[in-house]
C-alpha cells in the first residue's frame, strides 16, 4: 500500500507570522468584541456610562477656562477664548487618551496573550477606536459653541481640521504600538507615559497663544516648539473651528500648512517605526506576561 506524500501548503503559516494590521482589520469582528468589551469594562457600575465623556471634558475645561481665562485674563488677550481653548483641548485629549490606553492594551490583556493567539494588534487597535468613541461627544460640544460664536464650515477649515485630526490618530497610534510593545518588558513606561501627559497638555498652544513662546523664549526654542505635531495639529483644529468666528486679525505659526504637511510626514514615519518594532517584539509577548 503506498501512501501519498502530503505536500506543504503555501497559505499555511506559522502562527505569528500573518497578524499585522492588515489582519486587525479582517477581523472586524473580534475588533468590535474587543471594543465592547473595554467600554463595558470601563463603565461597568457607573450610573452614567458614556455620559461621563461629556462631563470629562466639561469639568476640564472648565478648570482651565476659569483659571486661565479668567482669572489670569487669557480671555481677555484671546478672541473667544472658551472656543479656542476646548478647540485645542478636545484634540490633545484624544491624543493622551489613545497614547494612555494602547501603552497598557497589550498588559490588560494579558490572559489572552497567554492563553489565545489573536493578532497583537488588535489590543491597542480597539483601545484607539475606543479613544474615538470618547472624542466624538468633546466635538460635538465643540461644533455647538463654535457655531453659537459664529463659526459656519468652509472647505478650507474642513481640510485644515481633517488634517489636523490626521496627524494625531497616525501619531497616536504609532507612538501607542511602541509604547505597547516596550511596556510589556518595562513597566516603567507607564509612568513616563502619564507624566508626558502633563507635558503635552502645556506644549501646545491651547492654554495661551503660540506668541506667548516667540515673545518669551529664545529662537531655538521657538523653532523646537513649532516643530512639534502636535502644535500644527492644534492650530489647524483652531483655524477649522474658531478662526472663522473671530475679527480675523490673529496671526498663526508661519508656513502652517507646510509645517502640517511635514507633521503629517514625521507621523506616517513614527507610525511605520511602531508597527515595526511591535511586529519584531510581539513573538515575545506571551512568555514575558
Amino acid at each position: 500500500m503506498t501512501t501519498t506524500p502530503i505536500r506543504p501548503d503555501d497559505r499555511l503559516r506559522p502562527p505569528g507570522e500573518d497578524g499585522g494590521l492588515r489582519q486587525t482589520l479582517r477581523n472586524k469582528y473580534l475588533l468590535r468584541l474587543l471594543v465592547r468589551r473595554e467600554l463595558r469594562a470601563r463603565y461597568k457600575g457607573s450610573l452614567l456610562g458614556l455620559g461621563w465623556s461629556y462631563v470629562r471634558p466639561a469639568v476640564t475645561f472648565s478648570v482651565y477656562f476659569f483659571v486661565v481665562g479668567v482669572f489670569l485674563g487669557m480671555d481677555k488677550q484671546v478672541e473667544d477664548f472658551p472656543v479656542y481653548l476646548f478647540a485645542g483641548m478636545v484634540l490633545i485629549n484624544l491624543f493622551t487618551e489613545t497614547l494612555h490606553s494602547t501603552t497598557r492594551s497589550v498588559t490588560g490583556n494579558a490572559p489572552l496573550v497567554r492563553k489565545v493567539f489573536l493578532p497583537r494588534e488588535l489590543f491597542p487597535t480597539a483601545s484607539a477606536l475606543v479613544s474615538l468613541v470618547h472624542f466624538l461627544p468633546g466635538m460635538m460640544i465643540l461644533l455647538g459653541g463654535a457655531v453659537a460664536a459664529g463659526w459656519r464650515p468652509s472647505p478650507t477649515g474642513l481640510a485644515a481640521a481633517a488634517l489636523g485630526f490626521a496627524i494625531i490618530v497616525v501619531l497616536g497610534l504609532g507612538l501607542g504600538l511602541l509604547c505597547a510593545a516596550v511596556n510589556v518588558f518595562f513597566r516603567d513606561l507607564e509612568q513616563v507615559v502619564d507624566i508626558s501627559v502633563i507635558v503635552i497638555t502645556w506644549s501646545v498652544p491651547m492654554i495661551y497663544p503660540w506668541t506667548h513662546v516667540r515673545t518669551h523664549a529664545p529662537g531655538w526654542v521657538l523653532d523646537l516648539y513649532l516643530a512639534n505635531p502636535l502644535v500644527s495639529a492644534v492650530s489647524l483644529f483652531q483655524r477649522a473651528f474658531w478662526y472663522s468666528g473671530t475679527g480675523g486679525d490673529f496671526a498663526f505659526p508661519p508656513d502652517l500648512y507646510v509645517r502640517a504637511a511635514l507633521s503629517l510626514g514625521l507621523s506616517v514615519l513614527v507610525f511605520l517605526a511602531g508597527h515595526a518594532v511591535f511586529a519584531r517584539m510581539q513573538q515575545r509577548f506571551a512568555q514575558e506576561l
